[in-house]
């Protein structure tokens, strides 16, 4: 695995997760996230991060798309805003800033790649 691409797979894993996580035992993420009155809800957020699995899949193995990346930091960004703003307002508990601080390190890693490949006009061997 080439060293840049990490970052990509723990944020893949952690999608992944907190997609199956509900469907498979609802019970213990209740427990960890808090109560939920609408469970229909939980469920159709966690199946709207499928698509950004797939945008991370694109960038590491087809194109290293800027658009393509954009859209999965503001996929991030809207996460952790959520994340923060709900906090602050007594609505969620803590353990949604563990994946607002998340969410963040994937803009850092984001934005460092595209930092890379505009520095190098060109995608990294390390991204191939």
């Amino acid at each position: 695995m080439k060293k840049y691409q990490i970052p990509a797979y723990i944020q893949m894993f952690y999608f992944l997760l907190t997609i199956i996580w509900p469907f498979v035992h609802l019970e213990s993420f209740l427990k960890i996230t808090g109560p939920k009155t609408d469970i229909w809800l939980v469920k159709t957020v966690s199946l709207l991060l499928f698509p950004y699995i797939l945008l991370i899949v694109y960038v590491l193995r087809i194109k290293q798309s800027p658009l393509v990346i954009l859209a999965i930091m503001l996929c991030c960004a809207g996460l952790a805003g959520i994340d923060l703003y709900y906090y602050l307002n007594n609505v969620i508990r803590w353990t949604y800033m563990i994946d607002c601080i998340l969410e963040i390190l994937f803009i850092g890693y984001w934005i460092f790649i595209l930092k890379i490949r505009s520095e190098n006009k060109s995608v990294p061997n390390e991204m191939r």
